[in-house]
């Protein structure tokens, strides 16, 4: 059921700088009992929406051990996100246009704090299972060393306890497509149309790898032009292009890029520590993104934790693509 919370505040970013109120679409899927025991809170990742039934399907039935019968699910689309929520397409109060490029800046502990905030609206005093992958792993993350007596089970997939330098690299790489699209800079709906697209290009061979196209986009003998790999390319662009704003991508991946659970927390190895939470930790073998070094890092630093590596061709994708072995892994959680 698709819902709207309102925080009519002033909300203060890290960064010093404020939102003179926000709002954040959200879904939830089954049930809440009489206790409020029995929550499922999904943290999606850069470009999803509140509805991880869609981009998660097969995730939310009872072959998982998620049954919708016996749990309630919440995901909350994000801060800067263009499906329902506060972000560069909102009205600013004060000009009473939209922001734009004048929209804050704002990083992943601001993300998980308006969370919390709509947890506490909801009156959820604990989180039975946080889960989050990449990006929404960023946040799952965060959100547990933030409130660790808040969240009794946590599974993080595909992510990292810092953004790396290589990750940064891309995203940087992204923004700079983007903004090679003059009409990026306008304050209007559709702005940046084609950088985006070009920057979704650019993602897509971070999140896939040469054995994903060797296997998926093998074009016939004496090709010479119109290549299989060309077309997709161009594809996944468009496909984003049409449900997705530019800015808002341009200010998620700054979001991205903003990830260090060790900053001002004396050590990435001091900030995991801080996790109470039972935690699964789910790797991909072929992810260039998210190197399986980095979940091996988060599951040797958070106690009480497991660590499962994924063999997949989809890279990072993987997470979001092999179902059935992350139901495998999740029965054992569940």
């Amino acid at each position: 059921m698709h819902k709207t919370f309102i925080y009519q505040h002033t909300f203060k970013l890290e960064n010093g700088q404020t939102l003179s109120e926000f709002k954040l679409a959200y879904n939830t899927l089954g049930q809440l009992n009489a206790d409020k025991s029995n929550v499922i809170w999904v943290c999606h990742a850069l470009t999803a929406n509140a509805h991880p039934e869609e981009w998660w399907a097969g995730i939310f039935d009872k072959e998982t051990g998620i049954d919708l019968d016996e749990y309630f699910v919440v995901c909350a689309n994000i801060i800067g996100s263009c499906y329902g929520s506060t972000s560069p397409q909102s009205v600013n109060p004060e000009t009473k246009t939209s922001y734009g490029l004048d929209f804050p800046k704002f990083s992943i502990r601001d993300i998980t704090k308006s969370l919390d905030l709509l947890r506490e609206n909801l009156g959820i005093s604990k989180i039975q299972y946080l889960i989050g992958g990449s990006m929404g792993g960023m946040q799952a993350m965060e959100w547990a060393i933030q409130e660790p007596s808040k969240i009794k089970n946590l599974i993080l997939l595909a992510t990292s306890s810092r953004h790396s330098s290589w990750g940064i690299a891309l995203n940087e790489t992204q923004r700079m497509a983007i903004e090679s699209d003059s009409t990026f800079f306008e304050n209007k709906k559709g702005s940046g149309k084609k950088g985006l697209e070009a920057a979704r290009a650019i993602a897509l061979l971070s999140y896939r790898n040469y054995n994903t196209y060797k296997v998926t986009q093998i074009d016939k003998e004496n090709t010479t032009d119109d290549f299989r790999a060309s077309s997709y390319q161009n594809y996944q662009g468009q496909k984003l292009s049409k449900r997705f704003d530019a800015k808002s991508y341009w200010y998620l991946s700054k979001a991205m890029d903003s990830h260090d659970v060790g900053r001002n927390r004396e050590s990435q190895e001091k900030a995991l520590a801080k996790i109470k939470a039972k935690t699964l930790v789910i790797g991909i073998e072929s992810d260039l993104l998210f190197p399986v070094e980095e979940q091996k890092f988060l599951a040797k630093h958070t106690s009480n934790s497991a660590l499962e590596i994924i063999d997949s061709i989809y890279g990072h994708d993987g997470f979001l693509i092999e179902v059935k072995k992350i139901k495998s892994l999740l029965k054992k959680t569940f």
